[in-house]
């Protein structure tokens, strides 16, 4: 199983295309700050905007980094067919990947049903674990805690749930009804909240910016030091709120390019740049963390 910090990595684009020397330093950087896994080519990587050969050239240049500095891989390998996120979840299965992140069919709107027999597919198809990925604010459909409960109890190798549904009663019933379950925080503004209602793990977008913080609060709440992951929660209180602004991942690559953690800002439509006041605000905020390079 893939447990503790894990940041959903950006994906940098240079003149339209995927900037791969960038992704791979920004790799480095998070093994170097105590990140204990990536996640390429999520949501916050844009993955609905990549092409396939783009997809998976992520994920496997993320294996070979992260091999060298032993860190574990939790690719996404999500979509609305199930088709497709199958193919994806066994092209990152054969790169060397140690799991899956499966975010819920968007725009289809499945039922409850439809879902179980998604995860259920894709969970099949591979061996590697699997994570459920539930944001309904993105894809339009919530993975009900009955349902996750019904896939951990009847497949194998779905191991938790990234929530990022903001609420806490999910993460309070799924820890109490299956204490085995994987929680992982999939909200910066409530990582402390969720770690410490039964939660083991961070998917962070602030991850990409800060890996030194967000390991450090994870860490120090799976180990139970709860007073300092608080701490270190309030302390990145603004700039975790500053960088859901506009849709991510716009703010999040912004604030990596101002910090020069990057070496070109690019979006692809339909994403654009942030708006003059939503910038300003960001820069302000930045001022207030020291961001290591």
């Amino acid at each position: 199983m893939i447990l503790g910090a894990m940041s959903a990595l950006i994906t940098p684009f240079k003149n339209g295309k995927v900037d791969f020397l960038s992704y791979e330093r920004m790799i480095q950087r998070q093994a170097k700050y105590g990140m204990d896994a990536c996640v390429p080519v999520g949501t916050t990587g844009e993955s609905a905007t990549l092409s396939h050969k783009e997809h998976m050239e992520c994920i496997e240049i993320a294996v070979s980094v992260c091999k060298s500095n032993h860190m574990k891989v939790l690719a996404g390998a999500g979509s609305n067919s199930t088709k497709e996120a199958i193919e994806l979840a066994q092209f990152a299965q054969t790169s060397g990947a140690d799991g899956i992140l499966c975010v819920a069919p968007y725009y289809n709107k499945p039922t409850q049903a439809g879902l179980f027999e998604h995860y259920k597919a894709v969970a099949d198809s591979v061996e590697i674990p699997l994570m459920l990925y539930n944001v309904p604010g993105r894809t339009g459909v919530n993975i009900e805690v009955s349902t996750v409960l019904k896939l951990l109890k009847e497949v194998k190798n779905i191991y938790g749930i990234k929530e990022a549904t903001g609420n806490i009663e999910n993460i309070v019933a799924l820890h109490a009804m299956n204490p085995e379950c994987v929680i992982a925080s999939g909200d910066d503004v409530i990582n402390y909240p969720i770690l410490s209602s039964g939660g083991s793990a961070v998917i962070s977008v602030t991850g990409n910016l800060l890996p030194d913080k967000i390991s450090y609060l994870t860490h120090c709440a799976t180990e139970g030091n709860y007073n300092e992951a608080r701490k270190v929660n309030e302390e990145l209180y603004e700039i975790n709120k500053v960088l859901f602004c506009e849709t991510n991942p716009v703010p999040i690559k912004t604030a990596m390019y101002l910090s020069g953690l990057i070496e070109s800002l690019e979006f692809r439509l339909p994403l654009v740049s942030l708006k003059q006041e939503n910038l300003s605000m960001l820069e302000k905020t930045l001022e207030q963390y020291e961001v290591l390079q």
